[in-house]
């Protein structure tokens, strides 16, 4: 595949690259857009918006079958599916739910559900908290504040190293790989809650590690002789096809681990796995396809105003 695209050019079909880029974006920029005018197009989890926590002690391992079955005893008595179940504890025989707000009688009902269903007893109740809107509302602001910390980090690291226009362009690389994430937590209801800014922040890393890559082999190659007086858009779609082979490795290797999760793992860690997935191939995508052209965009721009 990557012998058939060794004539394409990145920077020349950038128009076509960026109407991709913006159909996988367009759900989660219209999820951000219309979120401060009361349209909730994301599932928050109760670390958003507050709720109700329960921990209960089963004495037995709490497998997939098991949450399911606390699951569906949640729903069956409240009324409302569970944000989550998962498992806790150092010997893995603990369960956590995690549900909107419930009052202290739906609580007790539901233990006491769980309770005749594994035999427990009273002591085995370790948790059952509510957790109030402004708490997380409070967890919300510090994980934005986080993220807008990363990015502009990241911009002045980028702006150091090379340039400040690949430092915007490995922003809106970053800025893409976003959007990808969000607009998957949309359309497949994924319970919004800490683990995205885990998965986001995780992603962040990937994908500017993987533009750093396509940046330095670009200063590698401005400075050779024999590409010296070419111009600035062939040098970005050398460099891009001489580094494309290790940023897909590196991404089908990463994946590999991710669909072991997907497969494997429990709820939660799907949960984040399932977003990883995404990013990496956003990630993929805006080293590639994004940020090099961009790149090359900005500096012929500040070409013709000169």
């Amino acid at each position: 595949m990557i012998e058939k695209m060794k004539n394409f050019s990145f920077t020349g079909n950038f128009k076509i690259l960026s109407v991709i880029a913006c159909a996988f974006v367009l759900v989660g920029l219209l999820g951000l857009i219309l979120l401060p005018f009361g349209v909730q197009w994301f599932q928050f989890d109760i670390d958003f918006v507050g709720g109700t926590t329960m921990q209960y002690e089963l004495r037995v391992p709490v497998t997939s079958e098991v949450t399911t079955d606390v699951a569906a005893i949640v729903e069956e008595v409240s009324g409302q599916a569970a944000s989550s179940v998962t498992k806790a504890g150092d010997s893995g025989t603990q369960v956590v739910i995690k549900s909107r707000e419930l009052d202290s009688e739906t609580r007790d009902a539901i233990f006491d559900a769980v309770k005749e269903k594994y035999g427990l007893e009273m002591e085995d109740c370790m948790k059952s908290d509510y957790v109030s809107a402004s708490v997380g509302k409070d967890l919300r602001d510090k994980a934005i504040k986080a993220s807008l910390i990363a990015v502009a980090l990241i911009l002045v690291y980028i702006t150091i190293r090379f340039e400040f226009r690949s430092g915007i362009a490995a922003i809106i690389a970053l800025v893409h790989d976003l959007l990808v994430m969000l607009s998957m937590y949309i359309l497949f209801r994924i319970p919004f809650n800490m683990n995205f800014i885990a998965a986001a922040l995780t992603i962040f890393g990937y994908s500017i590690n993987a533009t750093i890559v396509v940046f330095d082999r670009i200063r590698e190659n401005k400075k050779k002789e024999a590409l010296k007086n070419r111009p600035f858009a062939e040098v970005v779609d050398i460099s891009i096809h001489q580094t494309m082979s290790r940023s897909l490795n590196t991404t089908i290797t990463t994946l590999v681990v991710m669909i072991m999760l997907l497969i494997l793992g429990v709820s939660s860690i799907r949960n984040f796995a399932a977003p990883i997935c995404v990013g990496v191939i956003a990630g993929c995508f805006s080293s590639i396809c994004i940020s090099g052209p961009v790149w090359n965009l900005l500096s012929s721009k500040k070409k013709k105003e000169n």
